[in-house]
């Protein structure tokens, strides 16, 4: 199956209003943040740094995702996101250390803020930050655009918490809350990365795709008419949002023009229940030796002198 990205310009463009976005107000909060020597407000200052460099980094990856395959990438830049999304996650988590860091030396040693001004800018925040996360709802269901999402979600859910805290502060005096307010965002941060992290690391380390049970996808396969068993059976995903799988099916002996019924059964059953489209089907009459469910293969002399025997041997491309 020849594997095409497709460009999608909108995605892009809102990516790029994200960024010019994201950059102003990161200037606006570093620099009132520093006059009202509010912690929270640095700390927001360097989440949208973070947030900056995701967004630039989804950027780029949804213009590798739509590049076309090529003899050396076969499947194409479908990973790119998933990469972005797992770096952008990561450095989520580091952040998140470093503002919890900074908190607890504030509350050792509290430094007076000036809480109109922290509540201020906040409020500059949580309108930028709702906005773009707003934009980036639609595309959420691809894992790199979701990162940034949970990315932006975070910044308007923490600098409506300065709000809060400004308020607080402005009417009780007590100037510990703002980095007790660091450390719940800090908190909320690490807690929305780590979700990315077990997404991303199971594509990349070619896992079930976690919302399909491989017992499920098996059974679905074998109720398929003419199929008497399957197995050596993987399903990975692509990208965040397309899978592919790969299994071996026993069926009875008939001239190969008459399997493409059951070809044809299996690759709708998939496409129709679980959404996979790229398949690599292997038809056997014989089954084969197995390790641990998974195909074992014959050993090299033995190939040499008698080789591993399969009645058909098809590759089919759902498309």
């Amino acid at each position: 199956m020849h594997m095409v990205g497709s460009p999608n310009g909108k995605m892009q463009r809102i990516l790029q209003l994200s960024m010019v976005l994201t950059l102003a107000y990161v200037g606006a909060t570093l620099y009132f943040g520093l006059r009202a020597h509010s912690l929270a407000l640095i700390s927001e200052a360097g989440h949208n740094v973070s947030d900056l460099l995701a967004i630039a980094l989804s950027f780029v990856a949804v213009y590798f995702q739509a590049r076309p395959a090529t003899d050396q990438k076969t499947f194409g830049y479908q990973r790119a996101g998933v990469l972005a999304a797992f770096v952008n996650a990561v450095t989520l988590v580091v952040l998140s250390a470093w503002i919890a860091i900074e908190a607890i030396h504030r509350i050792a040693a509290p430094v007076e803020v000036q809480p109109r001004l922290m509540m201020y800018v906040a409020a500059a925040g949580v309108l930028m930050n709702g906005t773009v996360a707003t934009l980036l709802w639609r595309f959420s269901g691809d894992v790199n655009i979701r990162s940034v999402f949970l990315h932006m979600l975070g910044d308007t859910l923490s600098t409506a918490a300065v709000i809060v805290g400004g308020a607080a502060i402005l009417f009780s005096g007590m100037t510990w809350i703002d980095p007790i307010l660091s450390i719940l965002i800090a908190a909320m941060i690490l807690w929305s990365s780590v979700g990315i992290i077990r997404e991303t690391l199971n594509i990349l380390l070619e896992g079930t795709p976690r919302s399909l049970q491989l017992g499920e996808v098996r059974k679905a396969m074998a109720a398929v008419e003419g199929v008497l068993d399957v197995h050596d059976l993987h399903v990975w995903s692509l990208g965040s949002q397309t899978h592919a799988l790969a299994s071996h099916i026993t069926i009875a002996e008939m001239p190969m023009s008459e399997c493409s019924s059951i070809l044809e059964g299996i690759n709708c059953a998939l496409r129709d229940r679980f959404h996979i489209t790229h398949t690599t089907i292997q038809f056997e009459t014989t089954g084969c030796e197995t390790t641990h469910g998974c195909s074992a293969p014959p050993e090299l002399e033995a190939v040499g002198a008698h080789g591993h025997h399969h009645g058909h041997d098809h590759r089919g491309h759902a498309h």
